[in-house]
């Protein structure tokens, strides 16, 4: 189990950058502290035609990195973006830790 406060399916708000604002969910976690996030930070792509490879070439628009620090996992009952805190849940074998709001205390996943 991984113990990163933000992971793949997150709902994330953008608090930096062109971006600021707009809401997404994360795709993929690169392993520098990056993140991509669905519709966010989209730039365009200037890609060389390979026959070889079956690409046609021409302009694209991808989805790019963001750095972790500009982004806060949304919260649905505050409809904001919040600090993530870890707490320990249970005793003995059935121990585990979970990702809690800091405003709220109330767990991310149940």
């Amino acid at each position: 189990m991984s113990s990163k406060k933000i992971r793949t399916g997150d709902d994330v708000l953008v608090v930096s950058g062109k971006d600021r604002g707009r809401r997404g969910t994360v795709t993929r976690i690169l392993d520098n502290d990056k993140i991509v996030v669905e519709g966010i930070n989209i730039a365009k792509k200037h890609v060389r035609p390979d026959p070889n490879a079956g690409i046609q070439g021409g302009i694209e628009e991808r989805e790019m990195p963001l750095h972790v620090s500009n982004v806060m996992l949304y919260n649905p009952q505050t409809e904001k973006g919040e600090r993530v805190g870890f707490k320990w849940l249970g005793e003995g074998s059935e121990r585990r830790k979970v990702r809690v709001f800091k405003s709220s205390g109330e767990t991310v996943d149940a």
